[in-house]
């Protein structure tokens, strides 16, 4: 048996995979997956600059940028207002932070995991 972790659009799973004898073709085993593993829930060392990536979770059309290259931002506020679908979606902050760079404009158009902006 061997063990992997795939990600698939974002989701990480834990997969086990059968190793079957090579004296016949065998039918392939099922594979289950798993949930995805628990986050870690120590503290994340400090990021280096810029290191903090925001990208857009879907394809849209940026409405509005609500913060300024070195404006001090904190968990979950709004960073971009992003219009997928005929509707408007926050962007938060994954974490505290200053605003590095911004990567978009208002009424530019990105695909979903575009970079948006960068957090020192």
């Amino acid at each position: 048996m061997k063990n992997y972790r795939i990600t698939v659009n974002g989701k990480t799973y834990e997969v086990t995979v059968e190793e079957t004898g090579a004296s016949a073709p065998a039918a392939p085993a099922p594979v289950a997956a798993v949930p995805p593993a628990p986050a870690k829930t120590q503290a994340a060392p400090a990021a280096p600059a810029g290191a903090e990536k925001v990208a857009a979770p879907m394809p849209g059309t940026v409405l509005a940028v609500k913060v300024a290259v070195g404006q001090s931002v904190k968990r979950g506020e709004t960073v971009v207002l992003l219009e997928a679908m005929k509707m408007e979606n926050e962007i938060p902050a994954p974490r505290d932070g200053v605003v590095a760079s911004i990567a978009v404009n208002k009424g530019s158009s990105v695909q979903a995991g575009d970079l948006l902006i960068s957090l020192n």
